[in-house]
């Protein structure tokens, strides 16, 4: 995923990520809430940007994925925490990165099959 440089896991729900915004990495606690038997993943941030989002993949045939997110976030938040534009210029960047990444994630699953 563009922009993490680093991830490890800490415990059974719980994980690091080192996250490059700019000119510097920030590091996120992350803790998994709910999974949904393989194919749902829910979480939140402990720490920096307040973010919480679900995660699902979902195989549609034998050469193709849904993958689909949604990430709740405050846009003065994360411009205290990352720097930039405020507002609907800071959620457009954020769109599209999820959106780059996601595409990214689809392809390296498909590509797996």
């Amino acid at each position: 995923m563009d922009g993490v440089r680093n991830a490890r896991t800490q415990g059974a729900h719980r994980a690091h990520l080192d996250i490059e915004a700019g000119d510097r990495v920030y590091g996120l606690d992350t803790e998994i809430l709910d999974r949904g038997q393989g194919r749902l993943m829910t979480w939140r941030t402990m720490n920096g940007a307040h973010l919480k989002g679900t995660f699902s993949v979902l195989p549609l045939d034998p050469e193709h994925t849904r993958v689909q997110v949604r990430v709740e976030y405050d846009p003065a938040t994360v411009k205290e925490t990352f720097g930039g534009p405020k507002g609907f210029a800071q959620a457009g960047a954020i769109e599209r990165l999820v959106r780059d990444d996601l595409r990214h994630l689809k392809d390296l699953a498909e590509d797996t099959r």
